[in-house]
This record gives structure tokens, sequence and C-alpha cells, in this order.
């Protein structure tokens, strides 16, 4: 039996690997576009936990903060 999330939501249990690692579901990948061989920025915080997202989303942000960091200094 599958259970059924909303659109856009998922929940899993991962086990941690021998050398550490971790298997991130196939509906995750699938909803992320996540595809070998690419990078993911792992964040940690004690208080908070650890989030994984697709490197794309931080170097868009990246990006974009730069560009205006870049207007500022235009100004």
């Amino acid at each position: 039996m599958t259970k059924q999330f909303p659109e856009g939501k998922y929940m899993a249990t991962v086990k941690i690997g021998p050398k550490g690692q971790i298997v991130i579901p196939k509906e995750v990948r699938d909803m992320f576009g996540i595809r070998e061989g690419e990078a993911l920025l792992l964040l940690a915080d004690k208080g908070q936990g650890i989030a994984i997202q697709p490197f794309e989303y931080t170097e868009r942000f990246f990006k974009e903060v730069y560009s205006l960091k870049e207007e500022e200094k235009d100004k």
C-alpha cells in the first residue's frame, strides 16, 4: 500500500548506508528533477536539522543577490 500525499509533498524514512550515504526516493528525485551526477547542497544546523536541495536553486539565489549588490554599487 502506497501512502498518498498532497501534490508536491512526500515523506519517507531512509537509512544511512555503511559509507554514510542515503538514497533519495525516486518520487522525490522526480518531483525536483534531480538526475544522476547533479550537485545538491546540504545545509545543517544543530538546532533545526538537515536540509538538502538542488544546488541550482542556491546558485540562482546567489546570482540574484550578486546582481542586486552590483546594482547598488552602480548607484
